[in-house]
């Protein structure tokens, strides 16, 4: 081999030398630089999932709130129509009361256009079938009847003590009052209780039959107009001493 060629020869071989060299140095260097670029891509990704997450979750939490503040908003609106109705019921009971008043005050005024009287058994609160048909007889005239009101006064014999007898006359009134609004729409404001008790006998206690009147309730339909039927009664008699 000639010198030329030797020449040639080495300087091929310190070109590859140095190539391998070159990359080899380059792939060293730029290893960790691949790596952390990959490392700082699966942060970046981590980090926007968890990004997406606290997203999700804020938004989950927004709609939390406004539906409770929703919820929230009705319930104070629904108690604020229980504190209108109750407002309500308030002044229409001031109303009812300022009525019983004046109806009271001004009972001379008022003219009896009829009246029925209702017995019961002895010891008893309940309406019987001849009650309830006088009843209803007298609530027919109250169509007919302007500025009417209906007058309540429950009864007992003179048999037990006084404050239970006030008691079941009380109960004997509150079952016409209850038949007169629940069966013949009467309006409750509309009739008054004006007396209770074994103190307005209207026959003799010291027999059966004197007994059996006694236990009563006293209805009137009464008005202040001048309008109406005319004056009639229709007072009940029992058909024989209830015991």
């Amino acid at each position: 081999m000639n010198r030329t060629s030797l020449t040639v020869l080495l300087a091929v071989s310190m070109a590859a030398s140095v190539g391998c060299a070159s990359k080899n140095y380059v792939r060293q260097e730029t290893t960790p630089l691949i790596n952390k670029t990959n490392e700082l891509d699966d942060l970046t990704a981590k980090n926007s999932k968890d990004i997406k997450d606290v997203d999700t979750r804020a938004q989950v939490g927004i709609q939390q709130v406004q539906t409770s503040a929703a919820a929230a908003d009705q319930k104070a609106q629904a108690a604020g129509q229980q504190a209108d109705q109750a407002q309500t019921s308030a002044n229409n009971a001031v109303h009812r009361v300022d009525s019983l008043q004046n109806a009271v005050a001004n009972l001379d005024n008022y003219k009896v256009v009829t009246e029925t009287a209702v017995h019961f058994g002895f010891n008893k609160d309940n309406l019987t079938k001849d009650a309830k048909a006088s009843l209803d007889q007298l609530a027919n005239d109250v169509s007919n009847t302007k500025g009417y009101i209906l007058t309540v006064e429950g009864a007992t014999d003179s048999v037990g003590d006084s404050e239970y007898n006030y008691g079941l006359s009380q109960r004997r009134a509150d079952a016409v009052i209850q038949y007169l609004a629940s069966e013949r729409n009467i309006p409750a404001y509309k009739i008054y209780v004006i007396g209770l008790g074994k103190d307005k006998p209207v026959d003799s206690n010291k027999t059966a039959a004197g007994r059996a009147k006694n236990r009563r309730v006293d209805v009137r339909l009464m008005t202040n107009t001048g309008a109406g039927t005319s004056p009639t009664s229709a007072t009940n008699q029992p058909s024989g001493p209830s015991m």
